[in-house]
Formats: C-alpha cells, structure tokens, sequence
C-alpha cells in the first residue's frame, strides 16, 4: 500500500512539471557521461581536465516529500559542485542549493570519516553552484541569486546562511565562450531552440517535436542521444504536457510579475518620500504616516509622487 502511494505521488508530481522537466531530463541524459560532464566543467570554469576518473558523482537521489533532485552534483579537485538546469525563472534556487548542499556535505563527512566534533578544524570541499537557464525570460548571460536576499532582515546584520547561485543563460546566442568550448551545451541550446521555432511556426507539439529531432539528427546534433531515446523524449512530452496548461501557467507567471513589479514600485514611492520628509525636518508626519494610510497618501500627493 504505501509503495502504491509513493508510486501515485511521483505520478502526480511528473504531471505537475512535465513541460518543464523534459528538458531537465534531457539534460541529465546528456551530462551523465563523465566525459560530457567533464567537458561542461572545463567549459565553465576554463580548465583543461583530462581524467575524467577524478569526477566523482554525489548527484542525490528524489526526495519524495519535496519533490526535490537535483541535476547533477559531482566532486572533482577541492571543488563540490551542484549544476541544476532551469527552463523557468525560480529566485528560491540558492535555498534550494542550501538543502542540496547540506545533504552532501553531510554524506562527505560521513564518507571521509570526519569528527565534527573535533578540537582541530576540518577541511571540507568548496560548494561550487551553477544553474544554466534557458527559458524566454530576458537575463542576461550572468548573473547571480543569493539566498540572503530572501531574509526578511531589518537589522542591516550579515546573516548567519549564505548561498550564492551564478546563473548562466545557456539560450543559443548567449554564453557563446562556454558554447564553443562545449559541443554538447552548445547541441543541446540548439535542439531546445528547433523545438522552440517549430512550435512557434504553428506547428503542433507533436509535429514540432519529431522535426526538430529528425532535423538535429540529420545535423548530428545530439544524435546518439536523440537517436538511442527518441521515444523516450517524445512519450515524456506527448503523453503528458498540456498545452492550455502550460500557457494558463505563464499567464499567471506574467500576474505574479506584474504584482511583484507593483509591490516594488510602492515600496520606492514609499521610501523616497521618508527621503523627503527627512530632509524637510519632518519626523512627526513621517511616523503619522505609518499608521495613518489616509495621512500618508495625502503626503504622496503632496510630494507629487
């Protein structure tokens, strides 16, 4: 009975996220390989490992109650590394990365036979986080999510938790230095692309899928991995992804943008006028304000904001 029910909520949790873990699971297909995974981190931070016996894989397994796994994790050197792929814009990826990194860390430990507890420090890897996004949200080719952004922090201190996620915009065009130092990142934003302008062309999911396979094959863009799990590729989007869906969901990612850009813009409106009202010596009307909305409008007004 509770395997039933372990086997339901995986079910339900793949219908959940189907347009967006075909490529998730795309990528984990191609970057299995340690040689493929070998030539991304080389590609990302220009180095020129050669054995890829000195990768060693700790990619973590599903944890069911989270509905949480990540992409790829690895050791190599004195770095620990986390690479996750995203096709939409997630800004809780570096609380994410925290949970992630600390079940490694503490499989490292326990692995390396440390002592917590000992009198003398021990020496850990260094948590290296990397997400390669590419979905149609406008970012630039870098850029970087810290987990203490989302601290409702008051006190201005430096908080005890930090987790600094560099994203990486891996759509064709962007990144072209890591592209062309990675066939196979470099494959892989062209065959999402294909999919994306057959799609766009008006073709159905269907249509649109089976010829930007076909047309990469030809090509010998991701070949063997298209070649050898084409069904698997075309079931996991066929079978499951729904188009209205899909679309209802970036509607309401468009709402939730536009409310958090309203939010943001009150907030400003907001501080500028405490900015004025301190440099008019207007400390009473400032604190009013706080408490009395109506008194606090008329002070917008007032100040033509």
């Amino acid at each position: 009975m509770k395997l039933k029910l372990v086997r339901g909520i995986q079910t339900v949790f793949r219908r959940i996220h189907v347009y967006r873990q075909y490529k998730d699971r795309l990528f984990r297909m191609i970057f299995h390989d340690r040689e493929e995974l070998l030539s991304l981190y080389n590609a990302v931070n220009g180095t020129e490992y050669t054995d890829a016996n000195a990768l060693i894989v700790m990619t973590l397994k599903d944890v069911i109650y989270l509905g949480m796994k990540n992409d790829v994790a690895f050791l190599i050197g004195c770095d620990l590394n986390l690479y996750e792929h995203q096709s939409t814009w997630n800004p809780n990826m570096p609380l994410r990365g925290l949970l992630y990194f600390a079940d490694m860390l503490r499989g490292y430990i326990e692995k390396q036979d440390l002592d917590i507890y000992s009198s003398t420090r021990i020496s850990l890897p260094v948590p290296r986080y990397i997400i390669f996004y590419n979905g149609t949200r406008d970012v630039p080719d870098r850029s970087e999510l810290l987990l203490s952004d989302a601290f409702d922090d008051t006190t201005g201190e430096a908080p005890a938790l930090e987790c600094r996620a560099v994203v990486l915009n891996i759509n064709k065009g962007h990144n072209q230095e890591i592209m062309d130092k990675c066939k196979r990142l470099s494959d892989y934003a062209y065959f999402i692309q294909a999919v994306r302008d057959k799609l766009n062309q008006g073709f159905s999911l269907e249509i649109a899928v089976d010829q930007a396979v076909q047309f990469c094959i030809e090509q010998d863009i991701l070949a063997d991995i298209l070649s050898q799990n084409r069904a698997e590729v075309m079931n996991v989007l066929l079978t499951t992804y729904n188009r209205k869906q899909h679309n209802r969901t970036l509607r309401e990612e468009g709402r939730e943008e536009g409310r958090e850009e309203g939010r943001c813009e009150g907030i400003n409106r907001i501080n500028e006028l405490n900015r004025r009202l301190l440099l008019d010596d207007r400390k009473e009307d400032m604190l009013r304000a706080v408490q009395d909305l109506a008194y606090q409008e008329e002070l917008l007004k007032e100040y033509g904001l």
